[in-house]
């Protein structure tokens, strides 16, 4: 496996081909097959270990599927019409489509949900998930999270639109809403 913090990540060899998925799945599609590579990676490991440990492991069985992957990716902050890095990353990003936001806490709370949503609208991806590996059974620690956002769903996979990132107050207003939905 290839260590690439810039580059998505696949399988490479003679696994690659036998491993390749078509690459016109849908959201629902990717997302059960990286909860399944999810729940592997806690059948083998359990809970207790530190986030970058099962980052690792996730990456090794999402390149087993043929999954491309970026790990770590950074996310800048349009502001009047300037990036700014404010020293966000995403842990994951997983077929240029859905943010993975790895955890090993106690309990999911409000803030992260919080946070996940702040990457979604940043980076105008439409879904990620919330995996807290620090459960006895992972599926209590599975969150899948949309951005709502109107300009998410017009917007390229590829390229986050100009409305996705912060816009003052409507962002701010819109991440509370947001999370209040998410937490009732």
């Amino acid at each position: 496996m290839r260590e690439s913090k810039s580059k998505p990540e696949i399988a490479e060899g003679a696994e690659a081909a036998e491993t390749a998925m078509p690459r016109a799945l849908g959201l629902n599609q990717l997302t059960e097959i990286i909860i399944g590579a999810a729940i592997e990676v806690h059948r083998a490991t359990g809970p207790g270990l530190m986030e970058s440990v099962y980052e690792q492991c996730l990456c090794y069985e999402l390149s087993q599927r043929g999954l491309h992957f970026q790990r770590q990716v950074e996310l800048p902050v349009k502001y009047k019409g300037i990036k700014l890095d404010c020293g966000f990353r995403m842990d994951m990003v997983v077929e240029d489509a859905i943010v993975l936001e790895l955890k090993t806490v106690d309990e999911l709370l409000p803030i992260h949900s919080a946070q996940l949503l702040t990457y979604l609208k940043l980076s105008g991806k439409r879904l990620g998930l919330l995996i807290n590996f620090n459960e006895p059974v992972l599926k209590r620690g599975l969150r899948r999270l949309a951005n709502h956002a109107p300009d998410a769903a017009a917007a390229e996979p590829s390229a986050p639109s100009a409305r996705s990132a912060i816009s003052g107050f409507d962002f701010l207003t819109s991440l509370r809403l947001s999370v209040s939905a998410v937490n009732k």
